[in-house]
């Protein structure tokens, strides 16, 4: 999460279902909320070291599913980003109409559980607002709690470069039951496909993976499961925000757009 999503979408990010509760009313059929924070190391492009205070929101409804999340982000110490800032905000909000549900058929074929129109708006500090529309599809991967594949067609704000370049994002997560509590894997990768250039510039290929490994550490102390969590997020991005690592701006100006960190985190679900 935290700008390191963008240009991500969807994705459902980390944890989307963890201890999904059930709701009463026809409407809305569950929802859960939760808070994260995470402290790391080595980010590029931005200020190497930062502080993030994540709050998300996830739900299925009638006719589909919903994911919103919000990353309040503290550079440490007196580092600023390119505007000048020493904190920063980034968010999105992803929801996702089920055909399934909307015409009430059960949609399968081969492992696709549902087809869904998915789609999503990208949010932050400065001009870096991106709308994205496109397929999606629920998957049916034994092992898996839910695997999810979303393809989108990105239109950018304004006239800045990345505009109409396919994402494609895959979603999961994954339980292993390790003693008396569970190590959950989940996240999310966002693979922008093509390059986009016009008179501001050149939107690159790139490629942003963020699984989180997150130890049930509530259910451990039997405080009850799917509450609390501690663990690690890992960042991979390549060419990050578009910036090509190899250019003169990514190589020489930036030292290099390529990212590859790790952050510390405690997950709090409520």
């Amino acid at each position: 999460m935290k700008l390191k999503h963008l240009p991500h979408c969807l994705a459902l990010s980390a944890g989307l279902f963890a201890g999904n509760q059930a709701t009463a009313g026809d409407l809305l059929h569950w929802q859960n909320n939760s808070l994260t924070y995470l402290y790391g190391q080595d980010f590029k492009i931005d200020p190497e070291i930062q502080q993030t205070v994540t709050f998300e929101h996830a739900d299925g409804w009638k006719y589909g599913d919903n994911f919103v999340f919000l990353d309040l982000i503290k550079y440490n110490g007196e580092a600023e980003n390119g505007a000048g800032d020493g904190h920063t905000y980034y968010g999105e909000i992803q929801p996702r109409l089920s055909l399934g549900k909307i015409f009430d058929q059960k949609i399968q074929f081969g492992p696709v559980s549902d087809v869904l129109l998915a789609m999503t708006y990208e949010f932050g500090e400065d001009d870096v607002e991106s709308y994205l529309i496109g397929p999606g599809f629920d998957l049916a991967i034994p092992g898996f709690d839910f695997f999810q594949l979303n393809t989108y067609l990105r239109t950018t704000d304004g006239d800045r470069p990345g505009d109409d370049v396919w994402q494609i994002t895959p979603a999961w997560s994954y339980t292993i039951p390790v003693g008396e509590s569970d190590i959950v894997i989940d996240g999310f990768m966002d693979w922008v496909v093509d390059n986009d250039e016009n008179a501001r510039g050149t939107y690159h290929a790139n490629l942003h993976f963020n699984p989180q490994i997150k130890y049930d550490l509530g259910k451990a102390l039997h405080w009850g499961e799917k509450q609390l969590y501690v663990g690690i997020e890992y960042d991979y991005w390549k060419d990050k925000y578009g910036i090509d690592d190899d250019s003169f701006l990514g190589d020489e100006i930036l030292g290099g757009t390529d990212q590859n960190t790790a952050s510390l985190l405690v997950k709090v679900h409520f």
